[in-house]
């Protein structure tokens, strides 16, 4: 084992109380398993939410003191649930998981600290919801930092990225362009009307349940526009993403000390 690895995996049991302690922080990439448009694999939600969780560590690991837990592979998908391939829990069966996990991370390890990295928007509501429950049921001092939000900002005008689209498939090209499809993006003829997608999905007075199948707002399971997507911009949004993610775990920090008081 390399001696600086920061995967909980490569430790062995005896190693753990001598590297984490209740100050440590623990990072948990949560993706899904669901269709991600002709062009990109179904685990895109969950190879991004890795890759950022591993430069996460390796750029606040030091000032944070950092731990990467194994990724969580399927999430709440019902929106995408019309395609072959895609995975999904119910809202019962996911509760049930995350509190499980809760748990056994309590039992395992000293580590009190806890920072989700979520790669799929459909996961956000459930976490926002269990979150108080991680706090008061198990003593984790946790949030959740949604990448889909950090990686496609809502601009004020025109079609927003919200599946599939540039700003996803540029990051995958960074991280895994051999999972990318290029040859089949040509196949995505149209951009959603703009309208469409805002009142469906991100309309802050009204939740619809939404599906990726509609025509309306989708096409062929793309809610964005990959035909411009390029490995610069992908870069771009990684570097920016990761950066950012030093004032979320400077936020967490100061959380789990005003918790001890």
């Amino acid at each position: 084992m390399s001696v600086s690895s920061r995967t909980i995996g490569d430790l062995d049991n005896r190693e753990i109380a001598g590297k984490l302690n209740a100050a440590s922080t623990l990072c948990l990439p949560f993706g899904s398993t669901e269709q991600h448009g002709p062009h990109l694999p179904l685990n895109t939600d969950t190879v991004i939410a890795e890759a950022f969780t591993s430069r996460i560590v390796a750029r606040w690991r030091d000032s944070y003191d950092l731990w990467q837990l194994p990724a969580l592979t399927v999430g709440l998908s019902r929106e995408h649930d019309w395609a072959p391939g895609t995975v999904s829990h119910s809202v019962t069966g996911m509760t049930a998981m995350l509190r499980d996990k809760a748990a056994e991370i309590v039992r395992a390890l000293p580590a009190r600290n806890l920072l989700i990295v979520n790669g799929h928007g459909g996961n956000r509501g459930i976490l926002e919801a269990v979150g108080y429950e991680f706090a008061g049921d198990f003593g984790l001092n946790v949030c959740s930092m949604h990448l889909g939000a950090l990686i496609s900002p809502v601009p004020d005008r025109g079609l927003p990225e919200i599946h599939a689209g540039k700003d996803e498939t540029s990051v995958m090209l960074v991280l895994a362009p051999d999972l990318v499809r290029r040859e089949r993006i040509a196949e995505l003829q149209h951009s959603p009307e703009a309208a469409a997608v805002r009142a469906a999905i991100l309309d802050p007075a009204v939740s619809w349940p939404w599906s990726s199948g509609d025509a309306r707002i989708a096409d062929n399971g793309v809610i964005g526009d990959a035909r411009n997507a390029s490995v610069e911009h992908g870069q771009a949004i990684i570097d920016r993403v990761v950066e950012a993610a030093g004032a979320v775990l400077r936020q967490l920090r100061e959380n789990q000390k005003v918790a001890r008081r």
